[in-house]
């Protein structure tokens, strides 16, 4: 399987792997086919940007590598900007990830989404519609659990 320059940097190099004690965000989402678990961690400020954001992700190297680049991809961003994050641009960033990997770029859009969707609901803001539906209930795409 050939992973592109990219996908092999963010797996040997990771961007923004650890914990954030005072996250005011927190997603975990998990494939129960793969056993890959991946957690987002957020620093929402009152402005609504992304000041810092880690991840831990267990997991094979293309779902480090997209969990690292998802950070990435979302940091010093606002929330709607994150909001938008898509496993194609996550994809697109990482200048592609084999076909049997893609699961794994699903994986951190919804991580992302949960960790979001955990920000809304300790500040007690209404859940945007996009955000509600996103990783709840089947596992179709490995959204197994969140908070």
């Amino acid at each position: 399987m050939a992973y592109s320059e990219k996908v092999m940097d963010h797996f040997l190099h990771p961007r923004n792997v650890g914990e954030l004690e005072d996250a005011n965000g927190v997603g975990q989402v998990g494939n129960a086919k793969c056993g890959d678990i991946m957690k987002i961690y957020l620093n929402i400020n009152d402005d609504g940007v992304i000041e810092d954001v880690k991840f831990n992700t267990f997991g094979c190297g293309a779902a480090i590598a997209t969990s690292s680049m998802a950070t990435e991809l979302i940091k010093g961003k606002t929330v709607d900007e994150a909001m938008a994050l898509t496993n194609h641009a996550v994809v697109e960033a990482l200048d592609g990830l084999p076909p049997v990997k893609l699961h794994c770029s699903v994986l951190a859009e919804e991580a992302v989404q949960a960790a979001l969707r955990d920000y809304y609901e300790r500040t007690g803001r209404p859940v945007p519609e996009r955000l509600a539906a996103a990783g709840h209930g089947d596992c179709h795409h490995g959204a197994c659990a969140a908070g």
